[in-house]
């Protein structure tokens, strides 16, 4: 066929436009950001290098605070890892749906068919995909096993890993239960099990890799350093200054953590997408020292009740194309405020939605000067507590209102319920009409989980750092 003129200009049009697309899409990509959501699991406050730490190094998490925001004030919804959980992929405090308490089993009484994020709750996933991310979860889900709570049918696009509380570090059985629960993979057949935390952080690039065309959310849904405690000869031959056994394996636990992270840091950066890309970073609640040997210094309290120690966390969002580096926000934040702040940058509208949590980046770029939330609140099987301001007041069933004065106190050592008796009143009431006008929770822990929160209130914690080789 011969050549014309028409046919070079067809030529030349379809050049044009596919050349035009292409500048549209790169334009999506460049404005339209990226999100990973890093969370940690049963890390103790002071256990980052970031925080203090004399024992343990976390040169990648400490760098993705240097290069972003570090929230000083930062909560979690809840004290213990499935409410935390529900409330930061929902962007609502959990116990607002009735998913008060961790999943450990159904109770009698209670439909087993409701045991798991309830259906109706949209999740992150849900808001991102709806706007054109693909969406994947590598690591631990523990929102629901049956079926109708799965990953993939809440929002993500792939999914890699389990549906559990916990898996076992180094092995899986084909039929195996609990810890030893194999492999979930949509996308592919799952390798077997080298250290997960190092699996997790390989699939976590692959992902990266995989999608870096099109914008993408990521929740890296780490288990470390969950029980088992488990770790690598090599690390912890790093860690042998450290002469307890049981910290010495947490901390090597952690400093893995660490590695992983920078994996995924260097992903981004390999395929030119750290500009734009979102990076959150958190703990789902404080470290259960009585567990783990984790430290949550200067904080007292750990794990499964409300003082600071079991709901103050590490929380940083790295996001170089809006955040100044080494940026240090002092107000009081909540893991609640990462889906609304996700939906927002993504294009989604806020008003549309009964977020209970804030967009931070307009607080963070000061662009509003006011504190993001009026009031924190929580409640957790037998313990509920509000901070207002500097003011935290904590309700438990064997005592009267405990009132602390962070400012002055952040180790709430010093009780100032009946010296302050009117602020003691105040809050309380606030807690209570709060309290009184939630729904019944659908599911409920073990009755012998509210012993032993009661006794956690009581017990003598570590408040500062250990030295190096203790």
């Amino acid at each position: 066929m011969k050549f014309t003129s028409f046919h070079f200009l067809l030529v030349i049009g379809f050049l044009k436009i596919t050349y035009m697309e292409a500048q549209e899409q790169s334009y999506k990509n460049e404005t339209k950001p990226n999100f990973i959501l890093i969370v940690a699991d049963d890390l103790g406050f002071a256990d980052l290098s970031l925080n203090g730490s004399t024992q343990i190094k976390t040169p990648n998490i400490d760098l993705l605070a240097k290069k972003g925001v570090n929230f000083t004030e930062a909560y979690v919804s809840s004290a213990v890892c499935s409410p935390s959980r529900a409330g930061l992929l929902t962007g609502i405090n959990q116990v607002e749906f009735g998913h008060d308490n961790n999943i450990g089993g159904s109770q009698k009484g209670f439909d087993p068919d409701y045991l798991g994020l309830p259906i109706e709750q949209k999740t992150v996933a849900n808001y991102l995909k709806d706007l054109g991310y693909t969406t994947g979860l590598i690591g631990k889900w523990h929102l629901g096993d049956e079926p109708q709570f799965h990953p993939l049918k809440r929002g993500f696009d792939e999914f890699w890993g389990y549906t559990g509380g916990g898996h076992d570090y180094f092995a899986s059985s084909p039929n195996g239960k609990g810890y030893d629960v194999p492999i979930e993979c949509n996308y592919k057949m799952p390798e077997p099990i080298t250290y997960i935390t190092d699996d997790k952080g390989d699939e976590c690039v692959d992902f990266i890799n995989r999608h870096q065309s099109t914008p993408f959310f990521l929740f890296a849904s780490f288990n470390a350093p969950h029980a088992p405690l488990q770790a690598t000869q090599d690390d912890l031959n790093l860690y042998k200054h450290i002469k307890d056994i049981k910290r010495r394996t947490y901390a090597a636990m952690v400093h893995r953590l660490d590695v992983n992270i920078g994996k995924i840091v260097d992903a981004l950066d390999q395929n030119n997408l750290s500009k734009n890309t979102v990076v959150v970073f958190i703990s789902d609640n404080g470290g259960p020292v009585d567990a783990n040997a984790s430290l949550n210094a200067p904080y007292r309290g750990q794990k499964g009740i409300l003082l600071e120690g079991g709901i103050h966390v590490p929380y940083i969002i790295k996001w170089p194309s809006k955040i100044s580096a080494g940026t240090v926000y002092k107000k009081p934040i909540s893991s609640l405020d990462i889906t609304p702040t996700f939906v927002a940058l993504a294009g989604g509208h806020e008003e549309n939605t009964k977020f209970t949590g804030k967009n931070l980046i307009p607080y963070i770029t000061k662009e509003k000067q006011e504190r993001p939330h009026e009031a924190l609140m929580w409640r957790f099987t037998i313990s509920s507590a509000i901070r207002m301001g500097g003011w935290k007041l904590i309700s438990i069933p064997d005592r009267l209102p405990m009132l602390y004065y962070l400012p002055d106190d952040v180790t709430e050592q010093n009780d100032l319920a009946l010296k302050h008796i009117e602020k003691t009143q105040f809050l309380l009431k606030k807690l209570g009409d709060w309290n009184v006008s939630l729904p019944h929770p659908l599911f409920l822990e073990g009755s012998e989980w509210k012993r032993n929160q009661l006794n956690l209130y009581d017990r003598e914690y570590k408040l500062v750092q250990p030295k190096r080789n203790d």
